[in-house]
C-alpha cells in the first residue's frame, strides 16, 4: 500500500467506516447478469432500476474521469432482536431499520470525506445504495468481501451485517487485492428462505423476497406470500442470520443502529392505532417512515393474520373501516384467519 492509500485508509477509520478498500474503475464483472435480471423483471416494481441500466455497468458512465471507487463498509450489527420469538403481540423489523436511516449518517460521511479528497486534487461522486453503482462487484473487485450466495455481501470479519458505499474519485489510487469467494458447498441462506425467493445461487426474484413485499412493492401483498411472512413487518433477514460467517460478527458500536425503546413497548395490534401524525411521530429519522402509514399498517395486518388472537380482532376491525382500501382490505384477511384459527383451535 502506498502512503496515498494509506492516508485515505486512515481518513475513512477516522470518520467512522469499519473497513475501506480501494478498486480501479473499471466495467463490473456482473453487468450482464444485471442486464439479464432486469430484463427477465426480478426487479418487479422498482423501476427505478429499468431506467439507463447499462448507466450503472461502469462507473465512467456516471465520471467520465473516474479513475479508481473507494469502496466503504459500515457495520450496523445491533445484536439479538431484543422481543422473545413467543412474546404476546411480539412482531420482527430488519436489523437495519431498527433505529435511525442510515443513508443521512453515511452521506454526512461521505461529505467529510470530499472535502478531505478534495484537498489531493479529486474530484468525486458518492452513494449510500441509491446511485448507480452495481456495489456489490465494485465492493468484491476492490477486496471488500463477496458476493454470497444470498446476493448479500460478505465480510470475514463483519459477516453480512454492513452497508456498503462508495466513491467514484478521479485520483489515481493504488488498488487492493480483489476477494475470492468463501461459500464453498454452503447453501443455508437459500434453503433459509421462507418465500423460496433465491432461485438459485446469486440469482434472486424480488418479486418473492419478503423485503421487497413488506418495503418495495406498493400494493396488496399477494396472498400465496402472506402465510410465509409469519410475523415480520419491515424486511426480513432470514438469509442474514443463516448465514455462517455471521458467527464472527460482533455488535455496532453505533448506538444509531440499536434498537429504539419505544417501538419495542408496543404491541403489534398497537400499530394499528397509529393515525398519520401518530407514524411519522413514532417513526421519524427511521426508514419506516418512507413507507408511510398505508404499505406499513398492511404489514402490521398481515402479521396479525399469522400471530394474533381474539384479543387482537376489536383493533382488526377498526383498521377493517380504515379509508385507506390497502389497510382494509389487508385487515379483513388478517380477522378471517384469526377467526379460522380460532374455530379450529379444540
Amino acid at each position: 500500500m502506498n502512503r496515498l492509500a494509506a492516508q485515505i485508509k486512515s481518513w475513512a477509520a477516522e470518520l467512522g467506516f469499519d473497513d475501506c478498500k480501494i478498486t480501479r474503475a473499471h466495467a463490473a464483472r456482473h453487468s450482464n447478469d444485471f442486464l439479464c435480471w432486469i430484463r427477465d423483471g426480478n426487479h418487479g416494481e422498482m423501476t427505478w432500476l429499468e431506467r439507463t441500466p447499462e448507466r450503472r455497468c461502469d462507473p465512467k458512465n456516471v465520471l467520465p474521469e473516474c479513475r479508481s471507487v473507494i469502496c466503504l463498509a459500515t457495520h450496523y450489527f445491533p445484536g439479538p432482536w431484543p422481543l422473545s420469538d413467543t412474546a404476546p403481540g411480539g412482531f420482527r423489523i430488519a436489523r437495519y431499520a431498527w433505529n435511525d436511516d442510515y443513508h443521512p449518517l453515511i452521506e454526512r460521511r461521505l461529505r467529510s470525506f470530499d472535502v478531505q479528497l478534495q484537498s489531493l486534487g479529486g474530484h468525486q461522486k458518492s452513494y449510500v445504495d441509491t446511485g448507480p453503482v452495481l456495489e456489490r462487484d465494485a465492493a468484491t473487485s476492490a477486496g471488500l468481501g463477496w458476493n454470497g450466495k444470498s446476493t448479500m455481501q460478505i465480510h470475514r470479519r463483519l459477516g453480512t451485517w454492513f452497508f456498503l458505499s462508495e466513491i467514484l474519485t478521479t485520483l489515481e489510487l493504488v488498488p487492493d487485492d480483489p476477494s475470492v469467494g468463501h461459500c464453498g458447498k454452503c447453501t443455508r441462506c437459500i434453503h433459509s428462505c421462507p418465500t423460496h425467493a433465491l432461485t438459485a445461487p446469486h440469482r434472486l426474484d424480488a418479486r418473492r423476497c419478503i423485503s421487497y413485499l413488506t418495503i418495495e412493492h406498493p400494493g396488496p401483498i399477494p396472498l400465496e406470500f402472506r402465510k410465509a411472512i409469519g410475523d415480520r413487518i419491515y424486511g426480513c433477514d432470514a438469509c442474514l442470520e443463516a448465514c455462517p460467517w455471521n458467527r464472527f460478527a460482533i455488535q455496532s458500536r453505533d448506538l444509531a443502529f440499536h434498537a429504539r425503546p419505544e417501538i419495542l413497548a408496543l404491541r403489534l395490534r398497537d400499530f394499528l392505532d397509529l393515525d398519520d401524525a401518530g407514524f411519522r411521530s413514532l417513526f421519524a429519522g427511521s426508514p419506516i417512515k418512507r413507507l408511510k402509514r398505508p404499505r406499513f399498517l398492511r404489514n402490521v395486518c398481515v402479521a396479525l393474520g399469522n400471530t394474533g388472537n381474539e384479543a387482537d380482532l376489536p383493533a382488526l376491525h377498526r383498521a377493517e373501516q380504515d379509508p385507506h382500501p390497502l389497510i382494509a382490505e389487508h385487515a379483513a384477511w388478517a380477522t378471517s384467519q384469526v377467526r379460522t384459527q380460532k374455530s379450529n383451535t379444540p
